[in-house]
């Protein structure tokens, strides 16, 4: 059964609908925004497309074609078509067939060799990246000549006839939980159950940066800038991580989800054992979680921006729970990161680079809220600096750069 809740400013949720016509655990769920059509798949291997008609959610059936539980599903950029992974070793395209008024799909197998648990398309509606069980992230071409244009090329190759596969990452140590496409589409990232998170370049010769992080598993990730992913999992708490494409790495930018100080901080050693005989324990930590989500981060959503510059994301956890995020700039790093660029920039000047831009994002969560943005700063030189110049220019940059990384740290309070 599936629950539809509507929220008015100012009230508490409420129930509107109740969607009930699986027989078994619903796995996926997905909502077409522009076509208002809700598709789901669950473990009776079937999936159906809810169309709302005289404020009742009317199912349409969709033959999947597998013998093995469905376990994810995602509507298309376009919403014509949708994908589902399943543990059939397979990925089923559905899309609408007008001349018979009914729902198909057709298979894309090989070289899947285990179950599907995640998927994300490419914004030109065509190309589709997994993530499986079988310790690989693939993207595949989904293209239906019966009813689309031929697509145009992309970084990631020129032909692309249905089930070609345009992508295969090197085995990892675990299952591939999630994968995220940008907003351009020119990378595309994964989570896997070693705790890596890595970042494929289809610009740079599909060349993949790899971090290897020290906390619990990771099960959701998302693009929130085209640079600036936001990944969560078993440690309960959302995390940034940013894309280098000059240098082609990938680092970690701090936790989105900093606890309050504990009361007990600020009291003398008489209060703290006067407040533990209270409580008839010598445990100062109760085993309750200082997280906002008190279990598993299973699925993060942007709301509002899109991936290419998000202003609000949220997290939903095996707590039951649904947090949402806002993002906005801090002056504080915004001014940190402008001189870390200033700098930066010249440095390029001295060796000679004669006319330039950039684009850097800066992403600081304070006072409850996170922040993302991006700007754009042009410097003209015309001209050479002298040799003493550049080695001027370098030391700036270093006690700069050391400065600014000490000052300007994501932090987030709630």
């Amino acid at each position: 059964m599936m629950s539809i809740f509507t929220k008015k400013e100012g009230e508490k949720w409420t129930k509107m609908h109740e969607l009930k016509e699986h027989n078994g655990q619903v796995t996926g769920i997905d909502w077409a925004p522009e076509s208002n059509r809700i598709v789901t798949c669950g473990t009776d291997r079937n999936a159906y497309v809810w169309t709302l008609r005289n404020n009742v959610w009317k199912p349409t059936l969709v033959i999947l074609r597998i013998n093995r539980a469905a376990r994810c599903v995602k509507w298309s950029p376009k919403e014509n078509k949708f994908a589902v992974g399943s543990g059939s070793r397979l990925i089923s395209i559905c899309y609408f067939e007008q001349e018979n008024d009914w729902w198909v799909c057709k298979h894309i197998k090989k070289p899947i060799r285990s179950t599907v648990l995640s998927l994300d398309w490419h914004p030109n509606n065509v190309l589709l990246a997994a993530g499986s069980s079988d310790f690989k992230s693939r993207i595949f071409s989904s293209y239906i000549k019966e009813m689309e244009d031929r697509p145009a090329p992309t970084p990631w190759g020129s032909k692309m006839p249905f089930g070609e596969m345009m992508f295969e990452s090197s085995s990892s140590c675990g299952w591939v939980h999630s994968v995220s496409f940008s907003h351009s589409g020119d990378h595309m990232a994964w989570v896997s159950h070693d705790s890596t998170v890595c970042v494929v370049d289809a610009t740079k010769k599909m060349k993949v940066a790899t971090l290897t992080t020290d906390t619990l598993p990771l099960l959701c990730l998302t693009f929130i800038t085209e640079n600036s992913l936001v990944a969560a999992g078993h440690d309960c708490y959302p995390m940034l991580f940013t894309y280098d494409k000059d240098q082609g790495s990938l680092s970690f930018g701090g936790k989105l989800d900093i606890p309050k100080q504990s009361s007990q901080k600020g009291m003398t050693a008489r209060e703290r054992f006067q407040n533990l005989d209270k409580k008839a324990s010598s445990d100062t930590n109760n085993g309750t979680l200082d997280t906002l989500h008190k279990n598993s981060i299973s699925q993060i959503s942007v709301l509002s921006g899109g991936k290419a510059k998000c202003s609000k994301f949220c997290t939903t956890g095996m707590d039951g729970g649904m947090c949402i995020w806002d993002i906005k700039v801090s002056k504080n790093s915004f001014i940190s990161h402008v001189l870390v660029h200033i700098i930066y920039y010249i440095h390029i000047i001295c060796i000679n680079q004669i006319c330039f831009g950039s684009v850097f994002e800066c992403i600081v969560i304070s006072d409850s809220t996170t922040s993302c943005t991006s700007f754009q700063l042009p410097l003209v030189y015309n001209g050479r600096f002298q040799i003493a110049t550049l080695l001027v220019g370098l030391s700036l940059l270093l006690t700069v750069q050391s400065l600014c990384i000490s000052i300007g740290a994501v932090y987030l309070s709630t």
